[in-house]
């Protein structure tokens, strides 16, 4: 891999068999990959353009997603940037002051770290180094509707910050995103090759943090009007760019 790119939005929720109603039966999300890992299993469904939402299931008595929902209730966990060299992105990292944690090079195919969210503007943070030649293993997904409809297409994360620079220096400097302004002066982050962005809107008076995952689609599409009862992230339905 010669560039980072910005691989999936994961949301944590109680049951992975909750998500397709929603994921596939109104947003027309398709299955592509999913497995027991540890203390909890996922799923990724792909959308239009190939944007990506992975949805993550607490197993076991107690973990990381088990506290997680304790504090926090369901709702969007962490993004993942696929970089070249993950010694090079923790070295970033380190260097504008952040502490890496859950460093893991143990496999041959997969090395990951992460930002924590105290530092990283209220969401987890994943850097992952993958080689790309293992095969994926075959997964059974949870049933969703029969008949879904067409996909839409994943924009990307909306998120809060405080600090414009603390920004830059982490969507840029870190995982090393393309920045612009937004119609509405929120800094946008993109990377060459990944359909999906992030809109950081700048606020210092305010909590940092995901504020919805947005989409476009040519159908309207009947989304909650705050976050989705059982996944607990928000959604919200844009123009495509």
């Amino acid at each position: 891999m010669a560039e980072t790119r910005f691989d999936h939005i994961a949301i944590a929720t109680h049951r992975l068999a909750d998500a397709p109603p929603f994921l596939v039966g109104e947003l027309g999300g398709i299955p592509d990959f999913g497995m027991p890992s540890g203390p909890y299993t996922f799923g990724q469904w792909r959308f239009a353009g190939g944007g990506v939402i992975e949805v993550l299931e607490p197993l076991g008595a107690d973990g990381f997603l088990h506290r997680f929902l304790a504090a926090r209730g369901p709702g969007i966990h962490h993004v993942t940037f696929k970089v070249p060299s993950l010694r090079a992105a923790c070295a970033r990292a380190r260097q504008r002051g952040y502490d890496i944690v859950g460093l893991d090079e143990s496999y041959p195919d997969w090395h990951e770290a992460f930002l924590h969210p105290r530092q990283a503007m209220g969401i987890v943070v994943q850097l992952a180094q993958t080689s790309g030649q293992g095969a994926p293993p075959s997964w059974t997904p949870p049933p969703g509707p029969a008949h879904p409809p067409a996909p839409v297409e994943v924009l990307g994360l909306r998120l809060r910050a405080r600090d414009a620079d603390r920004a830059l220096g982490q969507w840029e400097g870190i995982v090393e995103g393309a920045v612009s302004k937004g119609p509405e002066g929120e800094l946008v982050f993109a990377w060459p090759g990944s359909p999906m962005r992030l809109f950081v809107e700048v606020d210092p008076a305010t909590d940092e943090g995901p504020l919805a995952i947005e989409v476009a689609s040519s159908r309207a599409l009947v989304l909650p009007a705050g976050p989705h009862p059982v996944l607990g992230a928000a959604f919200a339905q844009r123009a495509a760019p």
